[in-house]
């Protein structure tokens, strides 16, 4: 198996065990379920601490394939958009474009696995019932909507991460064609690669929040499958009718406002900062440990072939 699927494969679960608490309190921001100040109040309204890991295991098992497709993707489409990429870690000389095609291409195949693994991690997140796991909403799902309702809102999510992973990959090998250098000592390299990977995180965020805000109140749409109305709900289904992603845009912006769409954007640049910080340092370590161990093995076995 190719290195960068498994440095893709753990860096993301690495990501995910990390930034899964502040994606609760992003998703229920979003939702419009908190009207007040989060720092204190929103906080309250969490049952019990185990709230905070609340849908993380569908994102654990579903995000560490999504992110190997994501990189074996990326590389592939960058080394088939240029003919002189050698090491997709470093693609030196690359235009910034194909960079940005290349991301948008790795975030469309990652699809597959991104819009059911978000679809049930945004429904636990939600989903007001005591001791709620990812298992139970995926059940849920299949019982109510079939094997295509784990596709619910594909159509925004899709469109979300092709250009969210287009922002992604572009921006961080910008910031490191211009923040690094190879006079760098190991820790100055370090640090750079924690830093543009978290200003990655911030900038795909920032590009595709309000798409997320969307998507997030559509599939919240269907919590009423199976549960009864709150005076909490978000005032986008006075009477449980399911709008789609136009409609929700277009009801959210009449009602709250244009603030609406980034509302939870400041906690999840928190989160995007820290997570991509350490996801793309991971994945840099893993490809470069992997691709020493494996051609180390390379080299031993020359000799013996060539007998």
């Amino acid at each position: 198996m190719a290195a960068d699927f498994w440095a893709g494969y753990i860096s993301g679960a690495i990501g995910i065990i990390i930034g899964n608490p502040l994606d609760v309190i992003k998703v229920r921001l979003q939702a419009g379920h908190s009207h007040v100040d989060p720092s204190t109040a929103h906080l309250s309204r969490f049952e019990k601490a185990s709230s905070l890991v609340r849908g993380a295991a569908a994102p654990i098992l579903g995000y560490g394939a999504l992110n190997a497709i994501l990189f074996v993707a990326y590389n592939r489409s960058l080394a088939a958009l240029d003919a002189s990429v050698t090491d997709p870690t470093n693609p030196v000389g690359v235009s910034p474009y194909k960079i940005w095609l290349a991301g948008a291409v790795g975030g469309l195949a990652s699809w597959t696995i991104s819009s059911p693994t978000e679809f049930i991690k945004c429904r636990a997140q939600l989903d007001r019932r005591p001791d709620v796991s990812s298992w139970t909403v995926a059940k849920d799902i299949f019982r109510t909507r079939g094997w295509r309702g784990l596709y619910f809102g594909g159509g925004i999510t899709s469109a979300r991460d092709s250009i969210g992973y287009g922002f992604y990959f572009w921006s961080y090998e910008l910031c490191k064609r211009l923040m690094t250098s190879d006079d760098d000592i190991p820790h100055q390299a370090a640090m750079k690669i924690l830093l543009c990977g978290g200003i990655a995180g911030v900038v795909t965020w920032g590009s595709v929040f309000p798409l997320d805000m969307i998507k997030t109140r559509l599939q919240a749409q269907t919590i009423t499958d199976h549960s009864p109305r709150t005076e909490n709900q978000s005032l986008l289904r006075p009477q449980h009718q399911m709008l789609n992603s136009f409609q929700i845009a277009k009801e959210t912006y009449r009602v709250e406002g244009i603030k609406a769409f980034y509302r939870g954007f400041g906690v999840c640049s928190v989160r995007a900062f820290i997570v991509n910080a350490v996801q793309w340092a991971a994945y840099e370590w893993l490809m470069k440990s992997f691709n020493h161990s494996w051609g180390a093995q390379v080299k031993i076995q020359e000799p013996i072939t060539g007998l």
